[in-house]
């Protein structure tokens, strides 16, 4: 009889959580080698960084693709600077959510899904907007990237090649 414990982490049958199993299926396809984590979330590595897609099954399916970033002693320390930047972003991208959790940083992309639905390029098109949310998340509040916004016309800080 085979070891229990060598038998690989099969996803949940598809009718038991059939959005999370189609993007299970989606990131697969990729080679992406995703988890379902305690939270019952999906967790994948692109880019080394770690994102999660968060399925809500019910009348209407939501996936939400997100990432959460420590922000660094580097960055400009003023809630409100770090807020009104959240805000920028959340204003000027589509489908994307910033917000902060203390000193962590929040990336959302969120979409109402139906059997219709792309799951494939949903799920590629979230993760590069929120990968892209955060990149330019700390390019305005280090003052780089525009002119304008809560962090342009700050002098970067000391080391930082900007």
């Amino acid at each position: 009889m085979t070891d229990p414990t060598s038998l690989p982490n099969f996803p949940p049958p598809a009718n038991e959580h059939p959005l999370r199993g189609r993007v299970l299926d989606a990131l697969i396809d990729q080679g992406l080698a995703p988890n379902v984590d305690d939270d019952g979330d999906v967790a994948f590595t692109v880019q080394d960084q770690q994102l999660f897609v968060r399925c809500s099954e019910g009348d209407f399916q939501i996936m939400r693709v997100f990432g959460q970033w420590a922000i660094s002693d580097t960055v400009p320390s003023d809630p409100l600077t770090r807020l009104a930047t959240c805000n920028e972003i959340t204003l000027q991208m589509n489908v994307v959510k910033a917000g902060l959790a203390n000193d962590t940083l929040v990336v959302t992309s969120e979409h109402i899904v139906d059997q219709a639905s792309n799951v494939t390029a949903l799920v590629n098109v979230s993760t590069q907007l929120v990968l892209a949310g955060v990149q330019m998340w700390h390019e305005r509040i280090m003052g780089g990237g525009d002119d304008s916004g809560p962090g342009a016309g700050q002098p970067a800080p000391e080391g930082d090649p900007a």
